[in-house]
């Protein structure tokens, strides 16, 4: 997600999210991401088949109990197929609304929902609180991953939270994959799928369409 200045220029979300926050605004955000990607979904080539849209959720959304009617509403009307879709929730959010987090997973998941646990590792109670959320993935908070190869301490809790993921049945993702090294010590260790540059950066997601 992008946002365009008076000149064109693109301004990262790491410039304008915690305004967004700060003004009580995610809301609105996450709700004109969610109509926008729900809608260009009736396009069979925007993302194609059996491609499948992440979109993060802001704890301000996940902690308003009608946000859930919301995501619904945009279900019923744009005919959207849930297995299409996986809603990232962060760590500290779901566990600041973990009532609220367990309604939502348990409304959208047996619809064939995917969720999965954004930035873990990050809070101090991850895995008690694990346990109780249902979710599909775990995404290893990036703080451990971009810093692996050097710190054998980082090492070891990405190592851990892969290994507890797959116990409990959760597939892994790395976060902060930006180097070829990162990406051949995660293959070793067994986790799911990466996230980085290494991998792939950001673009527009219709260019997905022509790749």
């Amino acid at each position: 997600m992008r946002l365009l200045n008076r000149d064109g220029d693109l301004i990262p979300p790491s410039a304008f999210i915690p305004a967004a926050e700060r003004y009580n605004q995610m809301q609105a955000i996450d709700r004109w991401v969610i109509r926008t990607v729900f809608s260009g979904l009736r396009d069979p080539h925007w993302v194609p088949l059996p491609g499948r849209v992440a979109i993060n959720l802001s704890g301000q959304s996940l902690g308003d109990r009608q946000f859930l009617d919301y995501v619904e509403q945009q279900v019923e009307h744009w005919s959207v197929p849930l297995d299409r879709i996986c809603f990232e929730i962060t760590e500290t959010a779901a566990i600041s609304n973990l009532s609220n987090a367990r309604r939502f997973l348990s409304a959208l998941k047996p619809r064939g929902c995917r969720f999965a646990l954004d930035d873990f590792g990050s809070g101090l109670s991850s895995f008690a609180y694990l346990k109780t959320l249902p979710v599909d993935y775990l995404k290893i908070d990036g703080g451990f991953v971009k810093d692996m190869v050097a710190d054998p301490i980082d090492h070891a809790m990405v190592e851990a939270i892969h290994r507890i993921g797959h116990v409990m049945g959760i597939e892994t993702i790395a976060e902060s994959v930006e180097t070829a090294p990162i990406l051949a010590q995660l293959k070793v260790i067994g986790v799911d799928y990466a996230q980085g540059y290494a991998v792939g950066k950001p673009r527009p997601l219709g260019e997905v369409a022509h790749s």
